[in-house]
């Protein structure tokens, strides 16, 4: 049984969704866009970090000339040796310039530094997150929505209008996972790097702080 007006809900209800999907399509054209453009940031990046050696940190704090406290000049010596970016190798250098504070000051300080390079950190990574969230999210819609007026048009036996339905639902699903695999395989990567460098950071920060006992 048909609820008395119900039909003009549903009216509603599919006007709304067919308005959405052009709005679906330019979605997934600019978020596949930015996703080839993460990629070669990310291929930029992997090519950097293949230029510097990966190293193990404590065996190159052991390789370094013997001797506490650490003075600028062995801390450079093993940030120069590190993988540690640009911006995370200005972060120490700063530091190291706060020689005449207290030591609980600086474990503050270091702790403060932790903090905002894991949020800058953690702002890179949302973004290919994003990707691998709302990608599939797209694709799924601009594969749904237009299988209604699909649907009616094998009903009437326009096959054609069928026939461009179809294409228009695998296209933007093959798309919407395909960005969802770029956003999800970047991240994931990224992740492994990050933890590296903030483990590495917060290493380094340990030993301008305490030396050999706090490290």
């Amino acid at each position: 049984m048909i609820i008395p007006g119900s039909e003009y809900l549903t009216k509603i209800i599919h006007a709304a969704s067919q308005c959405l999907l052009i709005p679906v399509i330019i979605g997934l054209v600019i978020l596949l866009i930015y996703g080839l453009m993460e990629l070669g940031n990310f291929l930029g990046e992997k090519r950097t970090r293949r230029k510097k050696k990966i190293f193990q940190l404590l065996e190159t704090i052991y390789d370094t000339e013997a001797g506490f406290p650490w003075n600028g000049n062995k801390i450079k010596e093993v940030i120069e040796k590190s993988f540690l970016n640009t911006r995370q190798t200005k972060l120490i250098e700063d530091f190291l310039e706060k020689s005449n504070l207290s030591k609980e000051a600086k474990e503050l300080i270091a702790k403060d530094i932790i903090d905002q390079e894991e949020t800058q950190l953690r702002h890179i990574l949302n973004k290919t997150d994003l990707l691998a969230k709302v990608g599939p999210i797209l694709g799924l819609m601009g594969t749904l929505i237009p299988l209604g007026p699909g649907l009616a048009a094998l009903g009437q036996g326009d096959f054609v209008g069928l026939s461009e339905a179809i294409i228009v639902a695998f296209d933007t699903t093959v798309v919407g996972m395909l960005i969802g695999a770029v956003g999800s395989f970047i991240s994931k990567i990224r992740n492994t790097w990050y933890n590296q460098d903030l483990n590495a950071l917060e290493m380094v920060l340990n030993l301008i702080i305490g030396g050999e006992e706090h490290a």
